[in-house]
C-alpha cells in the first residue's frame, strides 16, 4: 500500500494534535508536516509535496479558501480536505469551486475522518487506473467518485469538545489507571472538567471507573480504557 503524505493545518495546537493522531490511526497515511498559518501551509506544501492537506478555514493571516486558491494558482494539484467549524454556504461553495476534495465540519470523530481518507485514496486509485486518453465511462467513474456528503458529527454533551475528548481518551490509553486530577494535569484541564469527560466516556462504555480506597480520606475514582 502506497504511503500517502498529509499536512495538517489549524491554528489551534490541540486540534492539530488530535487531527494528526486521527490521520495516523489510518493505515497508509502519515502526517509529514503541520502548520498554524496560511503561509506556513503554503510553505509546507512547497517543501513536502504531500498528497493531501487537511485545511482549516479560519487562520490568522489568511482564510483557508485563500490558501486553496493560492495552491491552485501555483499549479499544486494536492488534494485539499477542508476541516473546519465554518458552516456558511459561501465558504462551502468557495471550497467546492476552488477544487477542494471535501468539506468536513468540526467536531467529528476519527471514523468520520477515516472514511474521508478512504474516499481520497479510492479517488487516487481511480485516477491511476485511467489511461492517458479517458473514455466517457472512465470520466463518469472519476466524477461519480467525488466527495460524499459529510457524515453526521460525533456529538458530546453541551460544553464538551470532541477534540478535547479525544485528548482525554488518549491520556487514559497512555496511562491505564488515571484519576480525574491526573488526567486534567496531562491534558491541561481542571479536575472538575476532566471528570465530566471521563464520566461521559464511562457512560458510553469506552472507559471504566472504579473507586480506590486508601487508608485515610475519601475514596478516589480511577479510570481505565476498556476497548
Amino acid at each position: 500500500m502506497e504511503q500517502l503524505d498529509v499536512v495538517v493545518v489549524d491554528d489551534d495546537f490541540l486540534v492539530v494534535k488530535v487531527h494528526t493522531r486521527f490521520v495516523e490511526m489510518v493505515p497508509g497515511f502519515r502526517v509529514v508536516a503541520t502548520a498554524a498559518t496560511g503561509q506556513q501551509a503554503l510553505d509546507a506544501v512547497d517543501e513536502h509535496d504531500p498528497h493531501l492537506v487537511l485545511l482549516d478555514v479560519h487562520l490568522p493571516d489568511m482564510t483557508g479558501i485563500e490558501v486553496l486558491r493560492r495552491l491552485r494558482a501555483a499549479g499544486h494539484d494536492v488534494g485539499v480536505l477542508m476541516v473546519t467549524a465554518a458552516r456558511e454556504v459561501e465558504q462551502v461553495r468557495a471550497a467546492r469551486t476552488g477544487g477542494a476534495f471535501g468539506y468536513l465540519v468540526k467536531p467529528f470523530g476519527q471514523p468520520d475522518l477515516a472514511a474521508r481518507l478512504a474516499d481520497f485514496r479510492a479517488e487516487l486509485e481511480r485516477l491511476a487506473q485511467v489511461d492517458e486518453e479517458a473514455g466517457q465511462e472512465d470520466i463518469d467513474s472519476i466524477f461519480a467518485g467525488g466527495p460524499a456528503s459529510a457524515p453526521r458529527p460525533t456529538t458530546l454533551p453541551k460544553g464538551l469538545s470532541a477534540d478535547t475528548g479525544e485528548l482525554v481518551l488518549a491520556a487514559v490509553r497512555e496511562t491505564p489507571d488515571l484519576s480525574a486530577a491526573e488526567c486534567g494535569e496531562a491534558v491541561g484541564l481542571s479536575r472538575v472538567t476532566a471528570r465530566r469527560y471521563l464520566e461521559h466516556f464511562v457512560g458510553t462504555g469506552e472507559l471504566e471507573g472504579r473507586q480506590q480506597y486508601g487508608r485515610v480520606g475519601r475514596p478516589e475514582k480511577r479510570y481505565r480504557h476498556v476497548r
